[in-house]
């Protein structure tokens, strides 16, 4: 196949307004490096990552919701995802879709003509596992909105299916991001998800994925959308924001909120988490400053995740507590009264043996 030296693309000239898109028809197009392959571009979706990279949102000066728009003011030491800036003009759009078409030095020439997606986090390969070395494709590097890109090998997913290009487009950030706070969050069969923002990429994303772990998913949309998110799975849609949710939710319990929102609703979410509950968060597009009262974490047990780097293997390890909680809450729904409150019993003797074993050995003055 003959490659053309130049391509269109949509490039980024700075932090700002829509202004700062230029769409160039004679951008260089790029060579893969050692270990890299060229992917014809074929479809590139727009997240919010994309928007809100562009607009410098990230960035602490700016303490409102998303817009899309410019700022009054943004930090130039910390504008982006990562908290420092990135270098333009910068070629954006993490979700993309397309076929490769050349290889670098080190990969198999098999692969081209294969069909793929993108695995948008960049991870170092000397230490994947560190996220302070992480970065994101069409931030830390160039992305998909050009007729070509290039990317590391093992950034390419292979992919054969029926759905459009378009379609797959959609999967990359919203997918992984919602499947990394499941993941985080530690949400199995035993749970009940409230999914705020369920109308939008993550929210809808959350709804499946959340259902394919058995949980049971309370969705919150405008109502011209309920239809929609009823389709993807949600056993309950409820609007946007009640202004009695606790009321609005009835028997159902919720034992982790799953929120891409955050904004002036945020401290109802938290109010309505069982005790032990989950909250994981990886966006808050409806604003980032929330007010929440401490006793509310500590009294109630509650956990709080941010999910944003995803390692190469999903990185969230079994959370012990929470598997031995789920695990005593199901053996005592299966056991006769009697048993369980002789189980209770010697777990109550047990914990008190060992407080008294550990105070028995605090130096003095030790809290």
């Amino acid at each position: 196949m003959t490659l053309p030296d130049t391509m269109r693309a949509m490039v980024t000239m700075g932090h700002g307004d829509m202004d700062q898109l230029v769409f160039r028809t004679d951008w260089p197009r790029p060579d893969p490096a050692p270990g890299e392959v060229l992917v014809r571009v074929l479809a590139c979706g727009l997240n919010n990552t994309d928007i809100n990279t562009r607009t410098g949102w990230y960035s602490k000066t700016v303490t409102s919701a998303t817009t899309g728009g410019i700022y009054d003011k943004v930090g130039q030491e910390d504008p982006a995802w990562g908290g420092a800036p990135i270098a333009f003009p910068r070629i954006q759009g993490a979700d993309a879709c397309g076929e490769i078409v050349a290889v670098g030095d080190g990969v198999d020439p098999a692969r081209i003509g294969q069909r793929v997606i993108t695995d948008n986090w960049l991870r170092d390969p000397q230490a994947p596992l560190d996220k302070s070395k992480a970065g994101y494709f069409g931030s830390e590097r160039d992305g998909g909105f050009a007729e070509y890109t290039t990317m590391p090998s093992q950034n390419a997913l292979a992919i054969d299916s029926p759905l459009s290009d378009a379609e797959l487009a959609t999967f990359s950030c919203s997918y992984s991001t919602a499947e990394g706070m499941l993941t985080r969050a530690h949400v199995d069969t035993s749970d009940t998800v409230l999914v705020p923002g369920a109308s939008g990429g993550v929210g809808g994303a959350l709804v499946q994925l959340a259902k394919r772990r058995g949980a049971r998913v309370i969705a919150l949309a405008s109502e011209p959308k309920h239809a929609d998110v009823t389709a993807l799975g949600a056993d309950r849609v409820l609007p946007r924001a009640p202004d009695n949710l606790r009321a609005a939710l009835g028997d159902d319990r919720i034992t982790v909120v799953a929120d891409v929102v955050g904004g002036p609703y945020w401290s109802t979410l938290i109010d309505v988490l069982e005790r032990g509950g989950r909250y994981t968060c990886s966006g808050a597009i409806a604003g980032p400053m929330v007010e929440l009262d401490l006793r509310t974490l500590y009294l109630r047990d509650l956990t709080f995740t941010g999910s944003t780097v995803i390692g190469p293997r999903g990185d969230a390890q079994p959370d012990p507590l929470h598997r031995r909680r789920r695990d005593q809450a199901r053996a005592g729904r299966d056991l006769p009264a009697g048993r369980v409150a002789r189980r209770a019993d010697r777990l109550c003797r047990q914990a008190t043996h060992r407080q008294h074993r550990r105070a028995a050995v605090t130096p003095t003055g030790a809290r």
